[in-house]
């Protein structure tokens, strides 16, 4: 069977081909259903629960008025005359007359007709466009990306009114067919990486997109699993994607997640947040230079905690005050250990824990569990103190990815420190700064970017915000 030929406008062929391929007798949610228009034989095709009755209802209403004097035209012109609908598209082949019914169009085949007629009277089930609960702002717009990416993409289009803005749609799985938007400004973009990532897409060759952006992620940047930092950078926020659009990014819409996929992603594009332009520029700086700092201190604590207790010579004389003393304790280096496994712990569990009793729980666990773990000897309160203000660190910044990335460099630098006492600490250092040099954009460029290749002023804006006006294009 030719591809171009799957719709040959024989009703008995074509709706035995359909009813095969759907497998109509045995799916309940695909439904058919046959009538009879300007006196030809019609079947309409639609899934249940995606199609809206009143609609499909005046649909009907409108073609039964058609009469046979009426039939003798194109497909097209029968399309542009009596189908009151402005999303109408013709399709005589497999791929996209399957794709888009199962999609949610409704299908319409008319006997003598070689093409079908998909019409958009879809209606997806979605939640409410409500603020996201992980990316909230103090100021700013209240919406947030749903699951359907009609809704995001409208979202986005809402805030950029511009012709130059683009929205191109393509499917990626061979048995999902997943739907993926890709949106950019023309006159602003890369477009040598543009044209990167839809050659990387085209040349995706994969059966369904199970993890929906962590799949389509691993597909389009292949290696270095082993360098922990974010190559991605997601967001719930339509403001944020939008003003990354405008600043020449590109935007990953795909269908069935809540996200958007900013490419490329640099270090600095990481640690910025929204609340950092909600606020004047004074304001916006300081939170921005305090995450950073914060960033920082969650990597270096807990090393230079450990490098100090194992070599009390080295404590500088301001900070006899807060000298290690391990009498009845556990080796601080397993403290260190059992501590940073013991808090992810803690989060797995809030997180699977009913919102219910969540605040509760979490009261038992800080103030039960870890008092009586300073009084059975097995954590010194010290310890307890600086891995406290390293978890609340980890929550000063929105990326999760980054968290964790500074949480497994800060584990290889305790266990360096421990092997080779200062030397181990200095290693665990440059091996941190190391990852960050050593990664790669998926637009192979710095992950350092604007530090290196060094741009000055691009460098200062990325920790000290300045005004619009001042950032005004000329």
């Amino acid at each position: 069977m030719e591809l171009n030929h799957f719709i040959t406008g024989n009703m008995k062929r074509d709706m035995e081909k359909m009813d095969k391929l759907l497998h109509i007798s045995e799916s309940f949610d695909l439904l058919k259903k046959q009538t009879e228009i300007g006196g030809r034989k019609a079947v309409f095709y639609f899934i249940n629960g995606f199609c809206q009755e009143d609609l499909m209802q005046r649909l009907e209403d409108s073609l039964y008025l058609v009469k046979k004097s009426d039939m003798n035209v194109e497909p097209q012109e029968f399309a542009d005359k009596y189908i009151p609908y402005v999303e109408v598209d013709l399709y005589g082949d497999e791929y996209n007359v399957i794709t888009l019914l199962l999609s949610g169009v409704t299908c319409l085949i008319i006997d003598g007709f070689a093409q079908a007629f998909l019409i958009d009277t879809r209606q997806y089930p979605a939640r409410n466009v409500m603020e996201p609960e992980k990316y909230k702002v103090l100021r700013g717009s209240r919406d947030g990306f749903v699951e359907t990416i009609v809704y995001n993409t409208a979202l986005i289009r809402r805030r950029i009114r511009s012709t130059n803005y683009m929205c191109e749609i393509v499917r990626v799985g061979e048995s999902s067919r997943t739907d993926i938007a890709i949106c950019y400004m023309e006159d602003r973009v890369d477009r040598k990486l543009l044209n990167r990532i839809k050659q990387q897409l085209s040349r995706i060759n994969i059966d369904a997109l199970p993890m929906n952006q962590e799949s389509l992620a691993e597909c389009l940047y292949k290696g270095h699993w082993f360098n922990p930092f974010p190559k991605f950078r997601y967001t719930e926020r339509p403001d944020t994607a939008a003003a990354e659009i405008l600043e020449g990014q590109v935007a990953i819409l795909v269908d069935n997640s809540p996200a958007a996929m900013l490419l490329p992603t640099t270090i600095f594009d990481v640690i910025e947040e929204a609340d950092d332009y909600y606020f004047p520029p004074v304001t916006g700086t300081y939170l921005r230079l305090a995450r950073a700092f914060m960033a920082l201190m969650s990597f270096v604590l807990i090393p230079l905690f450990l490098l100090y207790a194992n070599n009390p010579e080295l404590v500088p004389g301001w900070l006899q005050f807060a000298q290690y003393n391990e009498t009845d304790y556990i080796p601080i280096f397993w403290q260190i250990m059992l501590l940073e496994i013991s808090i992810d712990g803690l989060k797995l569990a809030a997180i699977n824990t009913p919102s219910t009793l969540n605040t509760p729980l979490s009261l038992i666990a800080a103030i039960v569990i870890g008092d009586y773990a300073v009084q059975t000897g097995w954590f010194n309160p010290h310890t307890m103190l600086y891995m406290a203000v390293v978890a609340i660190a980890n929550f000063t910044h929105e990326n999760y990815e980054l968290a964790y990335s500074i949480k497994f460099l800060r584990m290889i630098a305790v266990v360096l420190t421990q092997l080779f006492n200062l030397w181990g600490f200095i290693l665990g250092c440059l091996v941190a700064a190391l990852a960050v040099v050593a990664n790669r954009t998926i637009a192979q460029t710095s992950y350092i970017a604007p530090l290196v290749p060094f741009q000055g002023r691009e460098f200062l804006e990325r920790f000290f915000r300045v005004s619009i006006k001042s950032n005004r294009k000329e």
